[in-house]
């Protein structure tokens, strides 16, 4: 349990929270992450609370063909009897009308006990408009308009209904920058009235001393940026003006990020590798590094939680008592692991309708279907892994993943994956789970033998799916980016594609998977069984005792929330703010 040393509460707002899968409020890595975080916040009992939209349609449904061709519907559902109403109410102004804002209620309990509340913002009211009533139906969806009008709900929005239901926070997380307009309500908060020529210096430290920001994209393209017009119309001239008197407007653009690297006394980003490219980015702003975790409770699969629980009883309210997994017993791995992947088997076969082989060694690979990930590498040279599967071992290959609607390439990359995997269909056996989920994604990082990614470096701000793996003593075979290059030890938690520096020939790459599998990865596996257990109790031990939130987030409490230098980490961002 963390005291913190105020007692200050923590509103921390993401566009996406996952919480459990029958609530579809998220739609990959980001919002997995910000349910891990505040379920590590509630088992440390840390004053937070949570802020999010309550999408009523979800991200989508994923239905693909047996082309692999790609359609979404729309994934609808009811909070009511799901989710407890909340009494408060308040009020944002777009395009000069009023929008009302109500909120559901979540309570993420923790393992001792402590409480977490979640608000999920809701503008879904008969005293909206129609078309105000639908901004909080979908995730990602809609056009800039749509999405920048979304972002004054969940930024404002859930800033003023933190103040109607009397929760005085002091710091604000703004996880990415899809909330960054919650500054700007602090800052009318700070004027209380004044005029907006009269803003100075110390209202923008006001707001800097209680504000921390989370970037986890790595490409300029990936970061929210709005023509001005389009600010003024949806804000108005009174909340422009106030932007651009604190300096926050570019070219005539407002740019979500630098709205928060201007008015966070404190920046990260997710891995020491994302720092630097995140520096290289925004070389204006002090960034710091912490780098992600996930929630070990949540991602353990059950044979190895009553594995653990025998074996290391302690490590549930203390993940660092994982590193005496080096201790287990090597058939014990072996037993937890087997059971592990009988359970995944089984809900592949009830989702697909396709039997895999317990025995078979069986490689994951499950994320956002776009290109850069490049799902599709291990097909590079389809004939080369049919020689590897009949010369050294029979291999299955699990895949899951959605496209965003929009993403062309994305739907094209799962469309080769299925072309790949009919011609090979007599040597490997290839399967993908569409409508990948918390659920499915829980079972696979646990049953798999292998966890395989390969994106384009360095575009992997951090990646958590490898994280998942390693709690079940499952090890990765990745590209050197994000956090495989400080969780990485060759032959030890896992092994490595290609060096440290982005690589331009994709063949390189895939070339590297063929030779590591041929001649490291499978002959482990088939001939000498109990050193791959070694290998994968090493993975627990090494990985999942450090790549946890309970970890990360009590870095976040002393380095971030509650720092003894706070003064010095406003003065610093406020020298580069111009």
């Amino acid at each position: 349990m963390i005291r913190s040393p105020l007692n200050a509460t923590v509103a921390y707002f993401s566009m996406e929270i996952a919480l459990e899968s029958a609530i579809p409020t998220y739609s990959g890595g980001l919002g997995v992450l910000a349910g891990d975080t505040l379920r590590s916040a509630a088992d440390l009992a840390v004053p937070v609370v949570g802020i999010t939209l309550l999408h009523r349609k979800g991200y989508f449904q994923q239905h693909l063909d047996e082309n692999g061709n790609q359609s979404e519907a729309p994934e609808i559902w009811n909070p009511d009897g799901v989710l407890d109403a909340a009494d408060a109410r308040a009020s944002v102004v777009i395009e000069g009308r009023t929008v009302h804002v109500r909120a559901w209620k979540y309570p993420v309990r923790g393992v001792t006990g402590h409480e977490v509340p979640v608000y999920l913002l809701d503008t879904n009211l008969p005293e909206n408009s129609e078309w105000d009533r639908t901004l909080t139906d979908h995730l990602y969806g809609g056009d800039s308009h749509y999405r920048l009008c979304q972002e004054v709900v969940l930024g404002m929005g859930g800033a003023a209904l933190l103040k109607a239901m009397g929760m005085q926070a002091e710091i604000f997380h703004l996880n990415e920058g899809h909330s960054a307009l919650l500054t700007l309500c602090l800052l009318d908060w700070q004027l209380d009235g004044r005029k907006t020529f009269e803003i100075d210096e110390s209202d923008l430290d006001a707001v800097r001393h209680r504000c921390v920001f989370t970037t986890h994209t790595p490409v300029p393209a990936g970061h929210d940026k709005f023509p001005l017009d389009m600010v003024r119309s949806v804000l108005g001239e009174q909340q422009v003006a106030v932007l651009e008197a604190a300096n926050c407007v570019d070219d005539n653009t407002l740019n979500l990020t630098h709205l928060a690297l201007r008015l966070a006394r404190w920046v990260n980003g997710v891995a020491m590798k994302h720092r630097e490219v995140s520096q290289t980015m925004f070389p204006n702003f002090p960034i710091d590094a912490i780098t992600n975790g996930v929630h070990a409770m949540t991602w353990t699969s059950p044979a190895f939680q009553a594995l653990l629980d025998r074996r290391i009883p302690e490590w549930r309210t203390d993940n660092l008592y994982l590193r005496y997994a080096v201790g287990i017993p090597l058939q014990e791995i072996r037993a937890a692991h087997a059971e592990a992947k009988k359970d995944m088997i089984a809900e592949i076969a009830s989702r697909t309708g396709v039997s895999l082989e317990p025995k078979v060694f069986t490689v994951g690979f499950a994320r956002r279907a776009t290109p850069y990930k490049r799902a599709d590498l291990v097909f590079s040279n389809p004939k080369r892994l049919a020689e590897i599967a009949a010369g050294v071992g029979p291999l299955q290959i699990v895949f899951g993943g959605k496209a965003h609607p929009n993403d062309v390439g994305g739907k094209e990359l799962i469309r080769r994956i299925h072309a790949a995997a009919h011609s090979l269909a007599e040597h490997v056996t290839v399967v993908y789970v569409e409508n990948y989920e918390m659920d499915i994604a829980a079972k696979m990082v646990a049953g798999v033998d292998l966890w395989l990614n390969n994106p384009m470096k360095p575009l992997e701000a951090s990646g958590t799916s490898g994280m998942k793996a390693a709690l079940n003593g499952v090890p990765s075979l990745s590209v050197l980016d994000g956090w495989w290059i400080e969780g990485h030890v060759e032959g030890v938690t896992g092994w490595s594609i290609g060096g440290s520096e982005p690589e331009a020939d994709q063949s390189k790459d895939a070339n590297e998977i063929y030779l590591k599998l041929e001649r490291v990865i499978l002959p482990l596996y088939y001939g000498l069984p109990f050193a791959y257990a070694e290998l994968m109790r090493s993975a627990i031990a090494l990985n999942g005792s450090f790549f946890n939130t309970q970890r990360m987030v009590e870095q976040y409490v002393r380095n971030a929330y509650y720092p003894e230098d706070a003064e010095r980490l406003v003065e610093e961002v406020a020298s580069h703010a111009d």
